[in-house]
């Protein structure tokens, strides 16, 4: 289904093995970034064979595989590009996301039946610029955060039916509008737009007074000064509802930079929200366990951003860092014999009492009452990383199954 009728959850991939979780934890589709051309260094693990892998397990689930190609390239990249444009088309990815009009018309150039997605870079924050991209030949838009759903709507009703609209839901949000932020490369000459960014945003800032060189005048929010930059996290799982009748079509998670974990979670999360809304969009609401999950991973203390209208609370000023509740505890690797076994990710004891992570469903609790060392002898605890485990249990799960632990 595509266009204006599509409702997709579009879950981010750094590598295979958070691939492999977007998947198994309800991804419609997918956005990843090859090693040019995207803006997320760290997260640019697809090289033209991993990529081909990549999408064919995608699209062997029957789901859609996105490449980003956003960056604003200088003029020495350009030569590279056709042999970008090239590799994604032979390891059959669905869409190439981009930013830059030349880049653009080089891809149709290059690759005339690829489908081109208008990235959140461009800035699109009215109709007249979403038709013109769809004059030019693109399929969808990624709006800009800096709108509010009233704005969304309009743009709705003023673009073709066929013209899919994306925004994202949840996730970092940059201070600068649609994250073309200057002040990583003039502060440490790291390119944000090339995936280099320093995070500037969430250091911690005094000033300095013209004539006093060297005298820092803390700005006080706390006694460890002020984050001034420093954006709170999005999270719109209570209000897919109105996303959805505004108009959006893809619901995107930021995180391409995040862990396995983080995308397991938050993907799980966001699938059974937007089933619930399918099921009955007369009338959203959501158990408070499948609510609850969203604040389970790391995350900074979250907001609408500017869904409804200008952010009176989007800002953080106290800390930059983020809240973590739950740690993995380990992952199962298999069930027999009435024992549950695993490995280790982190500390936990015998006693303690876990979380299975499931794809759809509430989470599991048991206790870890009898807990044995790789070498099946009764252990007091798992402390060590990457030990193999098992928890005396008559619970069945899945080999992958993310155990979790509440911290103290």
């Amino acid at each position: 289904m595509t266009g204006s009728n599509m409702l997709e959850l579009l879950s981010p991939v750094g590598d295979i093995e958070r691939l492999y979780a977007a998947l198994d934890y309800g991804a419609d589709a997918v956005y990843l970034g090859g090693t040019m051309f995207g803006m997320r260094a760290q997260s640019a693990k697809f090289d033209a064979d991993s990529l081909k892998l990549a999408a064919d397990e995608v699209h062997s689930r029957g789901k859609r595989i996105y490449l980003t190609c956003n960056t604003l390239p200088r003029n020495d990249d350009l030569p590279l590009l056709e042999g970008f444009v090239r590799d994604a088309c032979d390891a059959g990815v669905d869409a190439l996301i981009t930013t830059d009009i030349g880049v653009f018309m080089l891809i149709k150039k290059y690759a005339p039946d690829m489908e081109i997605h208008v990235s959140t870079q461009a800035g699109v924050v009215n109709y007249e610029s979403a038709r013109q991209f769809y004059n030019m030949g693109a399929k969808r838009v990624v709006l800009a955060r800096e709108l509010s759903l009233d704005e969304i709507a309009e743009i709705r009703a003023k673009t073709p039916d066929d013209l899919e609209i994306e925004a994202f839901v949840h996730g970092a949000m940059c201070m600068s509008f649609s994250g073309r932020c200057l002040i990583s490369q003039y502060l440490v000459d790291r390119d944000a737009n090339k995936g280099e960014c320093a995070q500037p945003c969430r250091w911690n800032y005094a000033l300095v007074e013209e004539k006093r060189p060297g005298e820092f005048y803390p700005i006080f929010e706390g006694e460890q000064g002020s984050y001034i930059l420093n954006a709170k996290d999005l999270c719109m799982i209570d209000h897919l509802d109105k996303v959805a009748k505004a108009g959006v079509n893809s619901f995107k998670i930021e995180g391409r930079a995040k862990s396995t974990y983080y995308v397991s979670v938050v993907t799980n999360a966001y699938r059974m929200a937007l089933d619930i809304y399918k099921s009955s969009p007369d009338d959203y609401k959501l158990p408070k366990w499948v609510h609850d999950e969203v604040f389970k991973v790391s995350h900074r203390p979250y907001c609408t951003g500017f869904f409804f209208g200008h952010p009176k609370d989007c800002q953080y000023y106290p800390s930059s860092g983020y809240i973590r509740d739950y740690d993995v505890a380990g992952i199962v690797t298999g069930c027999e014999n009435g024992r549950i076994y695993g490995v280790q990710r982190n500390k936990f004891l015998r006693g303690d009492e876990l979380e299975a992570l499931l794809p759809g469903r509430e989470p599991i609790p048991f206790k870890a009452d009898e807990l044995f060392d790789e070498n099946g002898e009764p252990t007091e605890m798992a402390n060590r990383a990457t030990m193999n485990f098992s928890i005396a249990s008559e619970l069945v799960l899945p080999p992958n199954t993310i155990l979790r632990l509440k911290k103290n």
